[in-house]
């Protein structure tokens, strides 16, 4: 069996992989630090399970789940987190979730459920495997023939008629995103997004333009609408990308011959559109980054680390956060250190620079400066005072 491990810490990631190898050495564990490498590893090996976190840069893992439902669905999905919040319990099920489990995950309890899944997959014939590898080639070899024709180079002696024949008239996407970064991943969400939408109005398919660029194809069943489908095309991606996108369409079409052409127009008429840009909700991201802040507040934490995992300009990401905190961002961080070191004052047996060290701050004279400002006594004070009463 294929098992994908995503996890952006590695201690986390290594370990499962070390469990699952020790238990079951015949399978093999490929590993990712964040939803864009496990795009990459999705597309490119036969994945069967993939355990992922929760909070992570750029996207969370329900979302990486959801995203992925329509182009990968054979995949079963284990949702590990260090939140016992319902709410993410209910959204995993909802999504189709094999499990839930809670960090940190036993060695025992995560052998006992591979070793399920992996009974599971047994069941499943040979011949359906084949078959299923088969209609991938199939898909990839199709998409890169319609590559090469959307954008008018030679297709050799590919023979497009059956592809033609399946799509007596059509309509032609195109999506395009504007970032002078690499957006493999926003890249993989949009194939994922569209191509769902494609099988949920008709059937078609999504081929990549260019880095920056993916059309789909889509015969729209009797009754259907295109204008629908890039109304449901607009909202999902404002939901998922963090950059800047177009969304393109032709007439209805009938003519192959005419895609190159359709395709140029589609581009050149992106020069004078308007980007479409909704970076997931204000409150949205702020809910996210402050679960990332509370799992992840003892370890070297700044705003551009958390601004990049909510995927905000900083300076943006800085102003939304006073506005729905009431608290700036390192006043917030500051806060939420010295109430957990209030917590461990109260046991004797803790020393201070172990108290210092498990907050995030690795010299004991600055957490001893910090605490003492917030409180107006130092922390050996407060713990021979009695605790919450010198504070008051």
């Amino acid at each position: 069996m294929n098992i994908l491990v995503v996890d952006d810490e590695p201690i986390i990631r290594d370990g499962i992989k070390r469990t699952i190898q020790s238990r079951f050495p015949d399978h093999k564990v490929h590993l990712a630090s964040s939803p864009e490498e496990a795009a990459g590893v999705l597309r490119s090996q036969p994945i069967q399970l993939v355990l992922t976190d929760i909070l992570m840069p750029g996207m969370t893992g329900l979302e990486l789940m959801n995203v992925s439902r329509g182009i990968h669905p054979h995949v079963k999905w284990v949702v590990i987190s260090a939140h016992s919040e319902f709410a993410y319990a209910q959204e995993a099920v909802r999504l189709g979730a094999r499990d839930y489990l809670l960090k940190p995950v036993g060695k025992d309890q995560l052998a006992e459920l591979i070793g399920k899944i992996s009974g599971e997959f047994e069941q499943e014939t040979q011949v359906s495997e084949e078959a299923e590898l088969l209609k991938c080639s199939l898909k990839y070899l199709r998409e890169a023939v319609f590559q090469r024709w959307a954008s008018g180079l030679d297709i050799g002696r590919i023979d497009m008629l059956s592809v033609i024949d399946s799509h007596p008239h059509f309509h032609l996407v195109m999506v395009k995103m504007d970032s002078d970064r690499k957006v493999n991943l926003e890249h993989y969400i949009i194939e994922n997004v569209l191509t769902e939408l494609i099988e949920g109005s008709g059937h078609g398919f999504v081929a990549s333009y260019d880095s920056q660029s993916l059309i789909g194809l889509v015969t729209l069943a009797e009754g259907g609408r295109v204008e629908s489908l890039i109304a449901d095309l607009k909202s999902h991606l404002k939901t998922y990308l963090r950059v800047p996108f177009q969304v393109m369409h032709t007439g209805l079409l009938s003519d192959f011959e005419a895609v190159p052409a359709e395709v140029q127009r589609m581009r050149q008429a992106s020069a004078t559109q308007v980007y479409d840009h909704d970076t997931r909700g204000g409150d949205k991201a702020i809910e996210v980054a402050l679960q990332y802040i509370k799992t992840h507040y003892q370890d070297d934490l700044s705003l551009e680390k958390v601004a990049s995992v909510v995927f905000l300009n900083p300076v943006y990401f800085s102003q939304l956060f006073k506005q729905k905190t009431g608290q700036g961002f390192k006043e917030y961080v500051i806060h939420l250190r010295l109430e957990q070191a209030k917590q461990l004052l109260q046991n004797p047996t803790l020393k201070l620079a172990d108290i210092a060290e498990r907050i995030g701050y690795q010299d004991m004279r600055h957490f001893t400066q910090v605490f003492r400002k917030r409180f107006g006594v130092t922390p050996t004070e407060y713990r021979q005072g009695g605790g919450a009463e010198s504070v008051r």
